[in-house]
């Protein structure tokens, strides 16, 4: 490295220090602790149903948040902008339903597949048009019936396991009833503390043999393309991350005064979606949650050290993967489901909100009860039914407002 690289290196860490604050740092850590609470319980619950190891399980963790946040360093860094790229929480909610008949090898082939479409959906500029075609209410009527079984089996989880379930759930509205405290630490976060406390108390504490104190080793998946698995995940695995999961993260940061390159963040979502599937992991998107939550105050300037030091903490966490793979494993199905279900309240909440209250209600609709059934046609799965009927249903029944959502 000759003087003036060594001079605009040590400019670089000059600036980022001057603008990385308390607020930033303490930012960073409460969206890390969001990121790596209740959307684990959900991806390991998804995981051990569809019968993967705990290695396999970790190897998904470590694509999910080490490559992620490599990803998110770069892009933070380069636009100078908090763009924290994770994983798609419907779209590994859709890989669940879909190992129930599909072998793991397809559903590889799938993440491959969705992951070059993406790539050329960002850089071709065809988002918007595509938009027009799959509006949102249908799109998130499907969403909300892939997430309906994970609170169903939250209240469930109370009949086996009732003093999990019963404090864990009492804490996180209680948290979630102060949004000043809320805002600082997660209520799932106080709900992750209580199911724990409740685990000691009743003796079902993970036994210290099952819980692995070591570095993560990635495990290597070779693809199969089949054609039942690319017609039932590659078209809702890439709509989850562009319109569901991407759009929230972009309409986040310009309410904070950012401008985040839309077409750009989908062709590296692509990008980080080919790197996450040769170690199984569902492909990458735009985080909202924890966009929005470094995002929280007014030095708008510092924004991207917030990023940064997310990312690196999300890297750092997927490295050292089996150890909370195992420790969250090794407890009751209780607490993981209540966990998971409580986690996605409020983004049933949303998808319900969406499909439901305004145009093109009746398309939303159906869209949710096809998903919902579990239904398969053609060897392919319900949620692909569900948009398919959905907009099917708008063009026919809801024609005006189809024609509208397709003008805007």
């Amino acid at each position: 490295m000759n003087d003036r690289q060594e001079d605009a290196q040590r400019t670089s860490l000059q600036v980022f220090g001057a603008e990385v604050s308390t607020a930033h740092v303490l930012n960073a850590v409460v969206a890390f602790l969001f990121a790596v609470t209740g959307p684990i319980a959900i991806m390991l619950t998804v995981g051990v149903n569809g019968g993967m190891s705990g290695p396999e399980l970790s190897s998904w963790m470590f694509g999910a948040f080490t490559l992620n946040g490599l990803i998110s360093i770069g892009f933070c860094l380069w636009y100078r902008q908090p763009l924290v790229f994770l994983w798609s929480i419907p779209g590994i909610v859709l890989v669940g339903a879909a190992l129930e008949h599909l072998r793991f090898p397809e559903v590889v082939g799938a993440y491959y597949a969705t992951g070059i479409l993406l790539v050329v959906l960002g850089l071709s500029g065809w988002l918007k048009r595509i938009s027009s075609w799959l509006p949102m209410p249908i799109v998130m009527g499907m969403v909300g019936g892939v997430f309906l079984r994970f609170g169903v089996d939250w209240i469930k989880s109370f009949e086996d396991g009732f003093w999990i379930a019963a404090p864990m759930t009492v804490c996180f509205f209680a948290a979630s009833a102060f949004p000043v405290f809320a805002r600082r630490v997660p209520p799932v976060v106080v709900a992750l503390i209580a199911g724990f406390v409740a685990m000691m108390v009743t003796g079902d504490t993970p036994p210290r043999e099952d819980v692995l104190l070591e570095i993560v080793t990635p495990a290597f998946f070779q693809p199969e393309f089949s054609l039942r698995a690319m017609i039932e995940l590659v078209i809702p695995l890439a709509i989850t991350v562009v319109f569901v999961q991407n759009n929230q993260g972009v309409a986040l940061l310009e309410s904070a005064g950012h401008k985040p390159p839309v077409d750009r963040i989908a062709a590296f979502c692509g990008i980080g979606s080919l790197m996450a599937a040769v170690v199984g992991t569902v492909p990458s998107c735009l985080s909202g949650p924890v966009n929005g939550i470094i995002s929280g105050d007014e030095n708008r300037s510092g924004h991207y050290t917030a990023g940064v030091i997310v990312a690196v903490l999300l890297g750092l966490f997927g490295i050292m993967a089996p150890l909370f793979t195992s420790l969250i494993l090794a407890a009751p199905a209780a607490f993981i489901a209540t966990l998971g279900g409580i986690a996605l309240l409020r983004i049933l909440q949303s998808a319900f909100t969406s499909a439901f209250e305004g145009r093109l209600s009746m398309g939303g609709l159906v869209a949710f009860v096809v998903t919902v059934s579990q239904v398969s046609f053609l060897n392919v799965g319900a949620p692909f039914w569900g948009l398919v009927f959905g907009v099917i249903t708008s063009w026919v029944v809801e024609r005006a407002d189809m024609r509208a959502s397709a003008r805007h």
